[in-house]
């Protein structure tokens, strides 16, 4: 969430920055500015009157003293009206601060300079490659076929049991995921990231803390009867594990990673690029979160990309990394990578990572700030996939198909304990 002081005193580049992301609603900024000059009106009336009251109960007190009991009986019923009067002064203001933040819950984040101006995921910048790509050629089997050739994965099942977007993973499928998150885990925690092992259910302060919430409200699953969401991402429990938090500048970096099951109900989502693993309502994955320091946190954003890097290298995927432009960029987002691994059977780019910082947009919200020379300020959030599963898991199978069978990476053989599926 943006600061209003900081609406009200980069109103051009917030401006702009808004419509680089082509977002629609550009009035809500001078309303968030007049509703907070509302509100301060309301909070020096009130304190003034409240300045009065404690006046008053002063010189009520020195004229019992002298023995003036008429006098102090008519300022006492002055602080009776004053007190009428304050008491709606309140009321108005709790109307009057949750109409504003009603108000900044809708404005998106400001895209950082680098972000480029643009409407859609057709003008993102393509900023790495790793390989250059082609398909497997004649013969060539999408994953979903090897899932059911091998036995792998049963997609039918899962609709049986849940519904679509539910697959049921067996054998070898089932060790192959189980040895991909072992590893992602061994991977990060060698880059110096503390594991934590989070619920996957979150309270609504935990959604609106890190911007899934009201954004995104319509995406999550919601536990009606305790109103509680099912996470889409372990950085929803994670990050909020600092909200509320004063921290101390020695405690910073903080760097923490977790595995969890995501839950996303893609409403809306239909056709062949959302078949098999493309997209589903349960996946899993592994998370990566940092709490930093504001002048740090460009810097670590580019490691976290060298890092997502490595592990792909290690997969022998072809990929290739993207800077999201405005219009693609997420709400609480100030800069996004995405990386993409080529599906060679199915001939298209795959997601499989996002690599973001939200500067203070998400420590806003959450009220997690850090301590240094005697001042509190707020910290910036940065999170990514390392890795998502099911987008990985085709481009696995697809990419290693062979007259033989399916062959494992090393990296990954050595984890799963097999090298050939067939």
């Amino acid at each position: 969430m943006l600061q209003v002081n900081f609406l009200r005193d980069n109103k051009e580049r917030v401006l702009e920055g808004l419509k680089k992301r082509q977002f629609k609603n550009l009035e809500l900024v001078d309303e968030a500015i007049a509703t907070d000059e509302e509100r301060k009106k309301i909070q020096f009336e009130l304190d003034s009157q409240l300045s009065e009251i404690n006046k008053i109960s002063k010189e009520i007190g020195m004229l019992m003293k002298e023995g003036k009991k008429e006098e102090a009986e008519s300022a006492k019923s002055k602080t009776a009206q004053y007190k009428e009067s304050t008491s709606e002064l309140k009321s108005q203001l709790d109307v009057k601060e949750k109409a504003l933040l009603d108000i900044l819950y809708q404005i998106p984040n400001i895209p950082n300079e680098l972000v480029k101006n643009g409407a859609s995921a057709d003008d993102n910048e393509i900023i790495y490659q790793s390989h250059d790509v082609e398909g497997l050629g004649e013969g060539a089997i999408p994953h979903w076929e090897l899932a059911k050739k091998y036995n792998l994965i049963d997609f039918e099942l899962g609709v049986k049991i849940a519904g679509a977007g539910f697959p049921v993973y067996l054998g070898k499928g089932a060790r192959l995921q189980r040895a991909l998150v072992q590893y992602f885990l061994d991977k990060n925690i060698e880059k110096g990231y503390m594991e934590v092992n989070p619920p996957h259910v979150v309270n609504e302060a935990s959604g609106y803390g890190t911007g899934q919430l009201p954004d995104k409200e319509g995406q999550m699953y919601h536990v009606g009867a305790d109103d509680l969401y099912l996470i889409p991402t372990a950085e929803v429990p994670v990050t909020n594990l600092y909200r509320d938090v004063l921290l101390d500048e020695k405690d910073l970096p903080i760097k923490n990673t977790a595995f969890s099951q995501c839950y996303r109900r893609e409403a809306g989502s239909y056709g062949a690029h959302v078949r098999g693993l493309n997209r589903l309502h349960q996946f899993e994955k592994v998370e990566i979160v940092r709490i930093e320091k504001p002048e740090n946190s460009y810097a670590v954003l580019e490691e976290m990309v060298e890092h997502i890097k490595e592990i792909l290298t290690d997969l022998e995927l072809p990929y290739r990394v993207l800077r999201l432009c405005g219009g693609d960029t997420g709400f609480a987002s100030a800069m996004t990578y995405d990386f993409e691994v080529w599906s060679a059977a199915q001939e298209m780019w795959l997601e499989v990572s996002s690599v973001s910082n939200f500067e203070t947009f998400q420590a806003n919200r959450l009220k997690c700030r850090y301590k240094a020379d005697g001042k509190s300020q707020l910290v910036h959030t940065l999170n990514g996939s390392a890795m998502a599963l099911p987008r990985i898991m085709a481009a696995l199978l697809e990419n290693n198909q062979t007259a033989e069978g399916i062959k494992l990476p090393k990296k990954i053989a050595e984890y799963a304990r097999f090298d050939l599926i067939n």
